[in-house]
């Protein structure tokens, strides 16, 4: 039995996607377990590149099921948006799956995400695709799950609306009204049909049945709505514990936790970031790392490697090993600061703050390098990589040096 989760370690961004690609062949299904439309992987594949938002990043493996968990949002629209751009390239989408339990995001949250972000005098910077509002409506027990399209009889259609209407109202936006409703709700019925299913029965059937499973996260550790960089995080939880929650599986069937980081820190939105650099170095992270988000095209902030974010991830997920991803954007630093511990006030530490404000990053300085890879990982490449694995007591066992699949080296088998 192998059945593990990946888990971003700093702010999302890391790479997940490409990771989740590299090590489909050797898994059977891949799951989703949280987030929204909000997330946005970028995969590689056949000489093409596919950028999802939804969809499981295994999609393309037609011979892999592809799982979206109960603890994701669903937004119909933009779902059949990359399906329907799938099938224009040859992927028919038949492996997909969908769980019944999971919540869908209405026209309504998008216009409160929107109206309540236009309120806020300290931006949070979110995507406004409904994902917060969703999820608040899923806590307060008025929402609309996938299996509910199917029971009309189950929704207290009459009571979602006094709430959400009194919410709009709050901010003097327009009512929603019944017949709306019902028709999107009729229209997402026809849409999700064919996918939806009791996902929950079919990861626990395939694992006690021995087969491989491999959960993939969306967002990353530091935007966890409870261990991230509260107020400035996601609306579910990105952590390794929530794993087993969004796919509806046992806790003792995770085998593996693998938490994803790239060899720098970058992060979209508002927010502390102790490691942010603004000079040429930034400028030559932001350009060679392409760092515009996937979802929104914002320019990444970017900054060193900070390992008291690395260290907190390894806490707060129980990391077995480590990917390190796009190694190749350092190339050409003559000097690669890394982030060891914060200062402030004269005073040392070395673990997260549950407030960064005010915080300076200590750093200690490695060799650059030209190249990362000459028939193997270049001696500089692999002097970084010892010095994290050494400051986190993870094994780094993936090294990506490139955007395409084939630009990734093993070095610790992990399945």
């Amino acid at each position: 039995m192998t059945t593990i989760a990946l888990i971003g370690c700093q702010w999302g961004d890391e790479g997940k996607g490409k990771i989740t690609d590299y090590l489909a062949d050797k898994f059977d299904i891949i799951a989703r377990y949280q987030g929204g439309s909000n997330a946005g992987h970028t995969v590689i594949f056949g000489g093409k590149k596919f950028k999802f938002h939804h969809l499981p990043s295994g999609i393309v493996h037609e011979d892999k099921l592809a799982v979206i968990g109960n603890g994701v949002v669903v937004d119909y629209e933009i779902l059949k948006e990359e399906i329907d751009d799938l099938k224009r390239s040859g992927y028919f989408c038949n492996n997909l799956r969908i769980s019944d339990r999971a919540h869908l995001v209405m026209p309504y949250h998008k216009l409160l995400d929107e109206l309540e972000e236009k309120s806020r005098k300290r931006k949070i910077g979110t995507t406004k695709r409904g994902i917060g509002p969703c999820y608040t409506s899923k806590v307060e027990r008025s929402g609309v799950r996938a299996c509910d399209l199917f029971n009309c009889f189950a929704v207290n259609v009459d009571g979602i609306l006094a709430s959400i209407n009194r919410r709009i109202k709050s901010f003097d936006g327009t009512k929603i009204e019944r017949k709306e409703f019902l028709e999107y709700c009729d229209t997402a019925r026809k849409i999700l049909e064919p996918y939806v299913c009791d996902t929950s029965r079919l990861l626990n059937d395939a694992i006690d049945n021995e087969k491989k499973v491999l959960l993939e996260g969306a967002q990353g550790t530091l935007l966890d709505l409870d261990h991230g960089t509260y107020p400035f995080v996601t609306s579910s939880n990105t952590t390794a514990g929530n794993a087993a929650t969004g796919a509806g599986i046992g806790p003792n069937k995770i085998d593996k936790v693998v938490g994803v980081s790239k060899a720098y820190t970058t992060r979209v939105g508002e927010g502390p970031m102790v490691t942010e650099i603004k000079d040429e170095v930034g400028k030559h992270l932001l350009e060679k790392g392409m760092e515009y988000g996937t979802t929104t095209g914002r320019p990444r902030r970017c900054g060193y490697l900070d390992l008291v974010i690395l260290r907190y991830a390894q806490r707060i997920n129980g990391l077995n090993a480590i990917a390190l991803t796009k190694i190749d954007v350092l190339e050409g630093l003559r000097k690669v600061k890394v982030c060891v511990a914060y200062e402030k006030d004269g005073k040392e530490i070395r673990e997260l703050p549950p407030h960064m404000e005010g915080y300076k990053p200590v750093y200690e300085d490695l060799e650059g390098w030209e190249r990362s890879y000459e028939d193997g990982l270049t001696g500089e490449v692999m002097e970084y990589i010892d010095f994290i694995e050494k400051e986190t007591k993870v094994p780094i066992s993936m090294v990506s040096y490139g955007g395409s699949r084939e630009k990734t080296e093993m070095l610790k088998e992990l399945v």
